[in-house]
């Protein structure tokens, strides 16, 4: 028995010390060996490139906070609307019952504000004429703001009966286009279901993404200029919002650009590159590019999500979520968040993640 304790704390102080000699070497792996395909950027160019979308500046998915039935469906996608245009009708048949209700209540409680203050009025005089006590007149002056509290309290309640019925008839909250209808008539309408959406038609504006190394050269009010694949056009704008956090963005931080001029050919939704007029300090991980196809055997999936290994600064892995298309054979074509000559890992001699030091062959 005394063999066999002694045999497992020998055995337990062995696996103490094997796991802390693994700790160590976790906390002091050696780098990677990647294979890549594109160029490091070293150089130094005039600008800044980065990929990004046109997206209307105004947009709303709009829903009702009632349940009912769509009695009517008054537009369809693609149609122009203007500001409190009706667009979708829900059924409101409960709100017109409790409407009545409200209304009978109100009726009721102004017969009884009339008939106290008629008595409060009386009783009033009589005790200027010493012809009632303080007692009585109290009594009365109680009766009546009890009954003027009531027609008030019915008033309220009407306001909000009237209040609903604003989202029984779903009005488009400013002027634009609608870009979708996610429900049919019939369909049962639900609090906070997404019914219509509308996009403002006035003003566009670019969404791009740009790399942890630009983004401290990329200032509010700065001119940019804006290439749309799409149509092979080019046009201006000026960065108008920088978000300082790139913990919901793959890595990458994100820039709005408000447009100085637009055109019918210019829709929501198309890809642009938009280059920012500045001299890079560091390496850029973007660069102006056209159609980009990559191996799917390099994509890296996490539920919905697509991604890519790119390297970083100081021969780090860095995780970059992609916007992909069509698939061609054993590739496939990236929309976003990766350009041409862009250097991205293709194989690796061990496990990738986020942050690995890696050495390229």
């Amino acid at each position: 028995m005394r063999k066999i304790i002694a045999t497992l704390t020998i055995s337990s102080l062995f696996l103490v010390s094997c796991g802390g000699d693994q700790k160590k070497q976790i906390t002091d792996l050696p780098a990677i060996p990647v294979t890549i395909n594109g160029k490091l950027d070293t150089n130094n160019s005039p600008f800044i490139t980065a990929s990004g979308k046109i997206e209307a500046e105004n947009s709303a998915n709009l829903s009702t906070r009632m349940m009912g039935y769509v009695t009517k469906l008054h537009v369809r996608v693609g149609q122009n609307v203007k500001s409190g245009q009706l667009l979708v009708s829900v059924n409101n048949t409960d709100l017109q019952a409790k409407k009545a209700q409200v209304d009978a209540s109100i009726t009721q409680a102004q017969a009884a504000y009339n008939n106290a203050k008629k008595d409060y009025d009386r009783f009033v005089n009589l005790f200027s004429q010493q012809s009632a006590s303080q007692k009585e007149l109290d009594d009365m002056t109680a009766r009546y703001e009890m009954a003027k509290a009531g027609l008030e309290a019915a008033k309220q309640m009407r306001n909000e009966v009237m209040a609903q019925f604003s989202y029984s008839n779903i009005t488009a909250p400013f002027s634009g286009v609608v870009t979708n209808t996610f429900i049919k008539e019939g369909d049962m309408a639900n609090p906070g279901m997404p019914l219509v959406s509308v996009e403002g038609s006035g003003r566009l504006q670019v969404t791009a993404m740009v790399s942890e190394s630009d983004i401290t050269n990329i200032k509010n009010g700065m001119p940019v200029t804006i290439n749309v694949k799409s149509i092979n056009k080019q046009i201006s704008g000026k960065v108008s919002e920088i978000s300082l956090s790139a913990k919901n963005t793959g890595g990458q931080y994100l820039v709005k650009i408000n447009l100085n001029q637009t055109d019918r050919s210019i829709l929501s939704g198309m890809f642009v590159n938009v280059q920012f007029p500045i001299a890079k300090t560091a390496e850029s991980t973007t660069k102006t590019s056209g159609v980009v196809l990559i191996p799917t055997s390099a994509l890296v999936k996490q539920g919905q999500l697509n991604g890519v290994y790119t390297v970083g600064n100081g021969n780090t892995a860095i995780l970059r979520w992609l916007k992909i298309g069509k698939t061609f054979g054993n590739q496939v074509e990236v929309l976003s968040g990766l350009t041409t000559d862009e250097a991205y890992i293709v194989s690796a001699d061990g496990k990738l993640y986020n942050g690995a030091k890696i050495s390229v062959k």
